[in-house]
């Protein structure tokens, strides 16, 4: 799945971030938190929204291998990443 042609952007709110992933039969709404992307992709607290995107890029890949695997467990419905959806299970 990819990134769809909409730019991840900022939620109004500044407490994440929403993107679409397309692939052969879907296309879903996804959001990371701000808190995961602090705690697990290094955003300063307080950063700005040029920051959080920053953040997000450079964590891309995890980002969409998290949000592709949620889409597999419920196909229909929007992902929406947290802090334990980046946790290391043992």
């Amino acid at each position: 799945m990819d990134v769809s042609e909409l730019t991840p952007d900022v939620a109004p709110d500044r407490r994440e971030i929403v993107f679409r992933l397309s692939g052969q039969r879907v296309d879903v709404a996804c959001a990371i938190t701000r808190e995961a992307l602090e705690e697990h992709f290094w955003l300063p607290a307080g950063a700005d929204q040029v920051r959080m995107l920053k953040a997000f890029a450079d964590g891309r890949r995890r980002i969409i291998a998290a949000a592709e695997r949620k889409i597999r467990l419920r196909p229909s419905e929007p992902v929406r990443l947290g802090v334990d959806d980046f946790m290391i299970k043992r």
